[in-house]
């Protein structure tokens, strides 16, 4: 098995997946909160990879931000809101509770 150095992606602790509508949320909101987040990352060189979906199966309250290995779930996640997530949870590694929506970390925690 290659490592990500092998394959040329970068070391990463976290993996960020956004659901961007349309079902969710208006593309135009998932897709400016997308586009931000990826410019957030890069400029701030966060240690994540980072997916764009189209449906995570909840219908309201977009966009999402689903933020792994934590296994936590973001609602309602504006470009503004992403800035704290960044500062607070990914920087910082405290989640920003009062949006926290689930938490359902994977390997059995």
């Amino acid at each position: 098995m290659k490592t990500f150095e092998e394959i040329n992606l970068p070391a990463a602790r976290y993996h960020l997946f956004l659901c961007a509508g349309p079902r969710c949320c208006t593309e135009a909101e998932g897709l400016a909160t997308w586009q931000h987040l990826k410019a957030q990352a890069k400029a701030h060189h966060l240690p994540a990879l980072r997916t764009k979906a189209a449906c995570f199966r909840r219908c309201a309250e977009g966009p999402w931000l689903v933020v792994y290995p934590d296994g936590v779930w973001y609602s309602h996640v504006t470009p503004e809101r992403f800035d704290r997530i960044r500062r607070e949870h990914l920087e910082g590694g405290t989640p920003v509770a009062e949006w926290v929506r689930a938490v359902n970390a994977l390997g059995g925690e």
